[in-house]
């Protein structure tokens, strides 16, 4: 293998892994404590995520959709650490963790809209604890820190927060200020760096020089934790375990936690990216072997989980949600009042004629005649 692809290839003894690359566990290892329908839940939300991506570039790629951050690699963490939250949970991800934000409460048709220019969906949902995603690499850091030293000062030990972030957000100055304070304070925080190998096109070790990105932690005082990525078992065992640390209240407890979640993004950074120019096009087969969604695949087909019947079902109602997702996504309209609001704080009048001027123009032609006008 390259050498871009050291990191993942440590020995395998350096982090926590449940699932080898078949499904089997590995000796000694330890299966959380999940029901059979909760074993089905992840791995539905998984093939979910997936051919949910899918369709996402599909979509992109026809013009009916904005610049995509594909997920594909990397779904099997997300869905993992959201299924460890618990409801009242608070979630900071970033422009990726699509699986991430549906699994903690967002519905599909929301990711979608605000991809369409649609604003309604990108704002906090009404019941749903996420965050709209971060585009800044690392500022959403010192933020979740915040809300929880918030939930700590107000006494509400019930309440953790999770936040996302890349390898390449720890070579941001936020990244450092953030776990300092988490460190100090003792926030109720989980900080899961999503390892993928690659920020864009800067491979890690260009980002430091450190061993590893969990040691980090290690200088603010703060227990971290390396797991392997691409096993959803074994990344939901770890931040399970660090939520629950986060909000117990006993002697030495209720500290945060860094994860390092140790996976590689299959695609491209973006739909506006090409992964061919700095990646050899074979890097990504040893990862391949290890797909998140067939190693879920292979322990519930090997445990008499997963029957052929229950895998049809599954794929017949994961494509049908895609699909009314998609339809109800673009049958949005925005009101094109909406350009003129969330820029000043007092609209100016020079954009107050403007608008008016608009909603004239709207009042005469019609919206759809309007649209003509103005081509």
């Amino acid at each position: 293998m390259n050498a871009h692809s050291s990191v993942y290839e440590q020995d395998s003894n350096d982090r926590l892994q449940i699932l080898d690359p078949d499904g089997n566990v590995r000796p000694d290892a330890e299966v959380p404590d999940l029901s059979e329908a909760e074993l089905l839940a992840m791995y539905e939300a998984l093939v979910l995520a997936r051919r949910f991506d899918r369709r996402a570039i599909s979509l992109q790629r026809q013009g009916r959709l904005a610049t995509y951050a594909p997920m594909t690699g990397q779904e099997g963490s997300q869905v993992a650490t959201s299924y460890a939250l618990d409801e009242q949970d608070w979630l900071f991800p970033t422009y990726r963790d699509h699986a991430a934000k549906h699994v903690h409460g967002m519905s599909l048709t929301s990711l979608l809209a605000p991809l369409r220019g649609y604003r309604e969906g990108y704002a906090i949902p009404d019941g749903v604890n996420v965050m709209p995603e971060y585009i800044p690499i690392a500022t959403q850091i010192p933020q979740a820190m915040g809300m929880a030293w918030g939930f700590k000062l107000q006494g509400q030990q019930d309440r953790a927060v999770l936040c996302h972030f890349g390898d390449g957000a720890t070579s941001e100055g936020d990244f450092h200020e953030g776990l300092n304070f988490a460190g100090v304070f003792d926030v109720p925080a989980v900080f899961v760096c999503n390892n993928n190998q690659w920020a864009i096109s800067t491979p890690v070790e260009r980002q430091t020089q450190s061993e590893t990105l969990a040691q980090k932690a290690d200088a603010y005082g703060i227990e971290s934790v390396r797991v392997d990525g691409l096993d959803p078992l074994a990344v939901y065992q770890a931040t399970r375990g660090a939520v629950r640390k986060a909000k117990d209240p006993g002697p030495g407890e209720g500290r945060p936690t860094l994860i390092e979640s140790l996976q590689y993004r299959f695609g491209a950074h973006t739909t506006s990216d090409d992964p061919t120019v700095y990646r050899p096009d074979d890097a990504a087969e040893y990862y391949r072997e290890r797909d998140p969604v067939d190693r879920l695949r292979g322990y519930l087909t090997n445990e008499g989980i997963l029957t052929d019947e229950r895998q049809a079902t599954i794929e017949k109602r994961v494509d049908d949600r895609i699909q009314t997702a998609v339809e109800e996504a673009e049958s949005l309209e925005a009101d094109p009042d909406d350009i003129f609001e969330h820029v000043y704080d007092e609209l100016p009048r020079r954009l107050e004629d403007q608008r008016e001027e608009l909603r004239e123009l709207r009042e005469k032609y019609g919206d759809s005649a309007f649209s003509e006008v103005l081509e």
